[in-house]
């Protein structure tokens, strides 16, 4: 049993380092997703003050200046809307359209869910496992290196919760963008499907 606990007590003590290069890492993805989402903002506020006054007056027979408004745009919003009016005539094709939108939209949600969630839990991680050790200097008087596992502990902790705070904020607010904007879409691709009935009668 004793043996069994000091194979434990190894393996625990060797995920320090990959645990402690796995926060960093993700401290590294949490910065670069807060400039990534400060520059979608920018580029959307934008793109809002060019498109909200066309959808604003969006009818049946204005479609076309709603293409203009978003020729050389970027993004997959825009991309998505000039698909919908490229196949104007397939509802099919408009259906896969708002669907690829949702699977993209998914994709670039997954990277911040996963800081939100993986943020506590390597902050969690790193701080139980250098308890171990800091325990066993305790046990024999080495107060030193009981205090520098400790720091370790709460660092890695903090660190985790930034990770996961950054995480959590940046996914709802592009989860409140990506729903306006698939409104947006569902807005045109009902306009375009009420303009053919009309034109079928």
């Amino acid at each position: 049993m004793q043996y069994f606990d000091q194979v434990i007590f190894w393996l625990s003590s060797g995920l320090l380092i990959p645990v402690m290069i796995a926060v960093a890492y993700f401290l590294v993805r949490a910065v670069l997703q807060v400039g990534q989402c400060y520059g979608l903002y920018v580029q959307r506020m934008r793109l809002s003050k060019r498109i909200k006054p066309v959808l604003a007056e969006l009818k049946d027979e204005n479609l076309s200046n709603l293409r203009e408004a978003v020729n050389g745009q970027h993004g997959a919003w825009c991309r998505a809307l000039q698909a919908l009016l490229a196949h104007r005539n397939s509802v099919a094709h408009r259906n896969k359209i708002l669907t690829t939108f949702e699977i993209e939209v998914e994709k670039e949600l997954d990277g911040s869910r996963t800081l939100s969630k993986m943020g506590p839990i390597l902050g969690l991680m790193g701080t139980l496992i250098p308890m171990g050790p800091a325990l066993a200097g305790l046990a024999a008087g080495d107060v030193a290196r009981m205090s520098h596992h400790m720091q370790v502990a709460f660092n890695t902790t903090v660190i985790g919760l930034v990770i996961g705070c950054a995480g959590f904020l940046i996914l709802q607010i592009k989860q409140r963008w990506y729903a306006e904007d698939l409104n947006q879409l569902e807005f045109v691709n009902d306009l375009i499907q009420e303009t053919d009935n009309t034109t079928v009668q």
